[in-house]
């Protein structure tokens, strides 16, 4: 397992100091929600799974006042219905620019790069994971995007990675949190 072994040399190069700036957790969709899988019937409706605990730890950052975006290169119907189901503040679908359609949030919603965290899975994410404060990776990710990620999640894509990162933002948001 080297990417397991691998994620915890490198999830010890961000201090709990830069998981407590985190504003805005953005991610890719497929590959990072989901295993990457996308099944399409023949009457053209899809499907895809998403993990219910990666939903938890996005409701749990909603109710801390961290904002969350989806940015995915295609549109879909399940990942729509999704972040409905969770309240995702911000969708952004049919962009493959992940690194401007992050900044563009970003200035939107007037956050440095290093108030954002950005997770993503492919070549087209590596961008957007360098340029965020805190750029994460599922262990299964293309080696651009592995590269670029300061955090290597321990679970795999779609049943926990994305959860990885709630629970150190979340961690870092209690620590310096005044009681």
């Amino acid at each position: 397992m080297p990417a397991h072994s691998k994620s915890k040399n490198r999830k010890s190069k961000i201090s709990r100091a830069d998981w407590a700036r985190i504003r805005l957790f953005a991610m890719d969709v497929d590959g990072v929600l989901t295993d990457g899988t996308v099944l399409i019937s023949s009457d053209g409706t899809e499907a895809k799974v998403f993990s219910i605990l990666d939903g938890m730890g996005l409701v749990r950052l909603n109710r801390a006042g961290i904002a969350v975006a989806w940015i995915s290169g295609r549109a879909s119907g399940a990942t729509a219905r999704r972040a409905q189901e969770l309240k995702i503040p911000h969708l952004i679908q049919g962009r493959t620019d992940k690194f401007a359609a992050l900044q563009d949030l970003a200035a939107r919603l007037r956050l440095t790069a290093a108030q954002c965290a950005y997770m993503g899975d492919d070549d087209i994410d590596a961008p957007a994971i360098a340029w965020a404060g805190i750029g994460a990776a599922p262990p299964e990710a293309m080696p651009a995007a592995r590269a670029a990620a300061g955090f290597v999640a321990g679970r795999p894509a779609g049943r926990g990675a994305v959860r990885e990162v709630c629970e150190q933002i979340l961690a870092a948001q209690v620590q310096t949190t005044p009681a």
